[in-house]
């Protein structure tokens, strides 16, 4: 099959994004894309390319003093009866539209037209992002190639319809039980109900105050919520385990072992286990690449209430941003689709960005 990023198409972020998403690349299966990115950009003379499965990564070597890195994951989530992309006026609908072939198409244009920029650019098109830790492209270079991610700033064009979004909260799962005594129901004070237990844990959920916290201007508010409940064993059974499974959305000034010990405050006198985590990110705002590009853009960042990649660079000491086209509440919808605006207005910022002297 010919590659469908043409030099022409190439040229045009927005002819970019819909050739992007019409090469489908469920996780797992990034292959096909992963080739036809690799391809144009072994044809930049100016960039030098590495691959690591479906990962691609290509770099500048300018000399300059500081580098940045632009960031985009090539997987989506399954189709779902949205491919090939259309257009209807000045939205282009499709798989992955917005999260996040068209903040990919901004780094490849850029990776190819723009030989000179005035920071050194490492350009990571990175598979899995959408499933398991495991699989994740950005985790595997960390372990494997840690040089890759070297950086004085990192930007993840994830969706952000246009602004900034610094930073990212943590995220922590936890299973709170209660345990009581079996019984059978006509004798149901013979035994202790785990399920009417459980009630206690969630008036606890119900009267939870969420905190705010404010760093380097971005306000990040924290959530705690149930998310799962499971308990009973048959119809004439008391039950005697039950559960709720919660998430704590928690912000970036907050480390694990500190979310953890918050739940454990939270539901002191219940049994709590904490089945997985991951850290935050705090904004990184103070980086000089970041102040440009702030400056670039003209508008005031905001914390990003979710949990993204940018988290990954800052475990590794990197500061890092959300910045993109798409609109992340479309992000894994049927309907997904992303403004035409917002690509070329994106494609015209970063340009601006990486290009001033």
């Amino acid at each position: 099959m010919a590659n469908p990023l043409t030099q022409d198409v190439l040229l045009d972020p927005v002819v970019l994004t819909r050739a992007l998403v019409d090469i489908e690349s469920v996780s797992r299966d990034e292959k096909a894309i992963a080739d036809c990115v690799e391809e144009v950009l072994l044809k930049a003379g100016h960039l030098n390319v590495r691959r690591l499965g479906n990962t691609v990564m290509a770099r500048t070597r300018l000399g300059h003093e500081q580098r940045v890195i632009l960031a985009g994951h090539l997987d989506t989530v399954p189709v779902n009866g949205n491919l090939p992309s259309t257009v209807v006026d000045d939205l282009i609908y499709g798989c992955g539209t917005a999260d996040m072939k068209s903040g990919v198409a901004l780094a490849l244009h850029l990776a190819v037209t723009l030989p000179d920029p005035r920071y050194d650019v490492t350009y990571l098109f990175y598979e899995a992002e959408e499933i398991e830790s495991e699989y994740n492209g950005l985790n595997l270079v960390a372990e494997s190639h840690p040089k890759w991610l070297r950086a004085d700033l990192a930007v993840l064009l994830e969706p952000t319809f246009g602004t900034v979004e610094a930073g990212c909260q943590g995220t922590m799962h936890a299973v709170v039980r209660t345990r009581g005594r079996r019984a059978h129901t006509a004798r149901s004070w013979r035994g202790v109900n785990a399920v009417h237990a459980i009630g206690q844990v969630l008036r606890r959920l119900e009267d939870h105050h969420p905190r705010t916290v404010t760093i380097d201007g971005c306000t990040y508010r924290e959530g705690l919520s149930a998310v799962r409940i499971a308990g009973g064993v048959a119809g004439n059974v008391v039950p005697d385990e039950c559960e709720v499974e919660v998430n704590l959305r928690f912000a970036p000034d907050r480390s694990e072992k500190e979310a953890a010990e918050y739940l454990r405050k939270v539901f002191d006198g219940f049994e709590l286990e904490i089945t997985d985590s991951a850290p935050g990110a705090l904004p990184g705002l103070d980086a000089a690449p970041a102040r440009e590009f702030l400056a670039a853009i003209g508008v005031e960042p905001a914390a990003k209430l979710g949990w993204t990649d940018v988290a990954r660079f800052a475990a590794l000491g990197i500061p890092a941003l959300n910045y993109g086209p798409g609109d992340p509440s479309l992000a894994h919808a049927p309907d997904e689709h992303v403004e035409i605006g917002k690509i070329r207005d994106g494609a015209a910022t970063l340009y601006r960005w990486l290009s001033s002297q």
